[in-house]
């Protein structure tokens, strides 16, 4: 086992300009995007108004994670993060898996979150091609990453306070029409009528906690992004304080301020689209779904830019690690690896070809797709934590920052991942996760097997 100092100068040559708020933000970016936006009215037609105990199962296993995280990140602040922990902590084969089944992951999450804004744009202009805002978006965010780290960081940080005042705002304007008739039946009727508080009972629940996961998912990034931090510590601490208990506390309002709003049964079907458009237009306030349109669109580009970022970090990590092409490893002037991001952005194409064959499903599929990789690096960090305690204990290193418990978080955490994994492959909508994920996996494993023999 090397050194870790060893990978975090194989590692170097990134530059340290990201703020403690940047890295917050950056955070919440990511996992506030599409997920919420529109993967709620997904997990809506499974879970009705009981989405509210998804997202509250998806939001303690990302707490889970975000402790995890935070211990690991604080000891070893590096781009490669999870990646490297695995191979430190576990086995080189371990940082490989984890490395590629991340980086595919976003990759196509990049192409979820471009098929969205096509899908949004519509809203306003039904007869422009979606190929066009699939090319024009992509080329502005890919443009503002290839500048440098500090624009990205920039960028970020407005289209999340964008989000987030959003958020804020609907969710005061949800409780001002809710106080307007303050009758119990009149608060409680939408979640408990058309079939229930749990329509589909607790199959369609935890259905709704897959959905809730790749909706989380992102709050990752930080430990990704402190590899760029100007005061990786501080960052990290401030960024796992306020960024978990922002999001589980906008995703949980805000869902249950929908489902009260409105009948779960007119958040769903073919014509429907995000949630928060529905329920603006549905109360009748003038304009306001085509103002918050705009915000769900801003907040789909922001998630496509923090997942360009940290696919393209772990590719780089991939190359330091001898596990890519060194070109991928290769830092512009600018302190942007700008063929890593090149590489990345073929999530984009792939999502442009699905979306041409199958539009009114190219979201469902896209999400599909990344899954894997979302539940396979998720699933992962909770066994290099285990690995990372245990190791700590046996030669009586101190943690610079310590989370009650977190033994047997991380512990639960893998339970609850290996649980939903198996879960996908008994649902019409998320089979193709594991009928994609395990032929994935087993090529990586033959593609490292190749790779040890010639070398």
């Amino acid at each position: 086992m090397n050194n870790f100092d060893e990978i975090q100068t194989r590692e170097s040559g990134l530059h340290k300009k990201l703020t403690a708020k940047q890295m917050s933000m950056i955070a919440i970016g990511g996992a506030i995007g599409t997920g919420l936006f529109m993967g709620s009215n997904f997990a809506i037609s499974y879970a009705g108004p009981a989405v509210i105990v998804s997202y509250a199962i998806g939001g303690l296993i990302t707490f889970a994670l975000m402790a995890c995280l935070a211990e690991m990140t604080v000891q070893h602040p590096t781009s490669g993060s999870f990646g490297a922990y695995a191979e430190h902590y576990i086995s080189p084969l371990a940082g490989f898996l984890v490395r590629y089944s991340y980086w595919a992951c976003m990759v196509l999450a990049v192409g979820t979150e471009i098929t969205a804004v096509a899908d949004y744009m519509k809203m306003w202009f039904p007869d422009v091609h979606a190929w066009f805002w699939i090319m024009f978006f992509s080329g502005t965010l890919l443009a503002v990453n290839a500048y440098s780290v500090k624009a990205f960081g920039l960028v970020e940080y407005w289209f999340s306070t964008i989000k987030i005042f959003a958020i804020i705002v609907f969710i005061l304007l949800a409780i001002g029409i809710l106080t307007q008739n303050t009758e119990q039946s009149h608060i409680t009727a939408h979640l408990t009528g058309h079939g229930g508080f749990f329509p589909n009972g607790f199959s369609g629940v935890w259905i709704g906690v897959i959905i809730s996961i790749f909706s989380y998912l992102s709050i990752e990034m930080i430990a990704v992004a402190a590899g760029e931090a100007a005061d990786p510590e501080k960052a990290v601490k401030y960024a796992f304080k306020s960024t978990a208990v922002r999001l589980i506390l906008f995703y949980l309002l805000s869902l249950f301020l929908i489902v009260t709003l409105v009948p779960w049964t007119e958040l769903i079907g073919k014509d429907a689209t995000s949630p928060f458009v529905t329920v603006m237009r549905l109360v009748g306030i003038p304009y306001a779904d085509s103002i918050l349109n705009a915000i769900v669109v801003v907040a789909a580009l922001s998630a496509m830019n923090s997942m360009l970022y940290i696919s393209t970090r772990m590719l780089f990590s991939l190359s330091r690690a001898g596990d890519a092409p060194k070109i991928f490893g290769k830092i512009r002037s600018n302190g942007v690896p700008i063929n890593a991001l090149m590489l990345s952005a073929i999530g984009i194409g792939v999502a442009s070809v699905v979306y041409s064959i199958n539009p009114e499903s190219a979201f469902p599929i896209m999400i599909a797709l990344s899954m894997f990789g979302a539940l396979f690096t998720w699933g992962s960090i909770f066994v290099t934590h285990i690995f990372f305690r245990k190791h700590l204990a046996s030669h009586q290193t101190v943690l610079k920052f310590k989370i009650p418990a977190s033994r047997l978080i991380s512990l639960l955490g893998l339970i609850s991942i290996f649980s939903i994994t198996i879960t996908t492959w008994f649902t019409d909508e998320f089979k193709s996760t594991l009928q994609f994920g395990i032929p994935f996996l087993m090529v990586l494993l033959i593609i490292y097997w190749f790779k040890k023999k010639i070398s």
